[in-house]
């Protein structure tokens, strides 16, 4: 095990003591834990390094879903109105405030991630179709 001097806020320092008591840990191991915690959030990261503009973000039903980063314009609404409606990308592009390449990449992130995607609607529909 490595030794690493810390220096922490006081108050923050007093949160997480009052948290590792909690634990009946030391702080020591809650530190080292909470560490572990988000290295390993952190190396579980969905988003792909080919697609800059398009981030994971976590839904209402707490699942990842991929959105045109910096907008709240999921992946799978520019693959529908691509597929299902028949707009062009420019068209979606007007229709959802976004760049004609905001669009182009989230459909190659589709072509890309197709399975991924195509279950995420299939889910909706089935949601949608029980509450019919």
């Amino acid at each position: 095990m490595a030794r690493y001097p810390l220096n922490l806020p006081k108050e923050l320092k007093k949160e997480a003591e009052v948290w590792a008591e909690k634990q009946k840990v030391s702080l020591n191991q809650f530190i080292m834990w909470s560490v572990a915690e988000k290295v390993g959030e952190l190396r579980q990261s969905l988003d792909d390094s080919d697609f800059p503009r398009v981030t994971y973000r976590r839904g209402a039903a707490g699942l990842p879903t991929p959105v045109i980063r910096g907008t709240g314009v999921r992946v799978q609404t520019v693959v529908i109105a691509s597929q299902d409606w028949e707009l062009s990308p420019p068209e979606i592009a007007d229709e959802y405030s976004l760049t004609e390449s905001q669009v182009s990449e989230a459909l190659s992130f589709y072509k890309a991630h197709q399975i991924e995607i195509d279950n995420a609607i299939e889910r909706e529909e089935n949601l949608e179709a029980e509450h019919d």
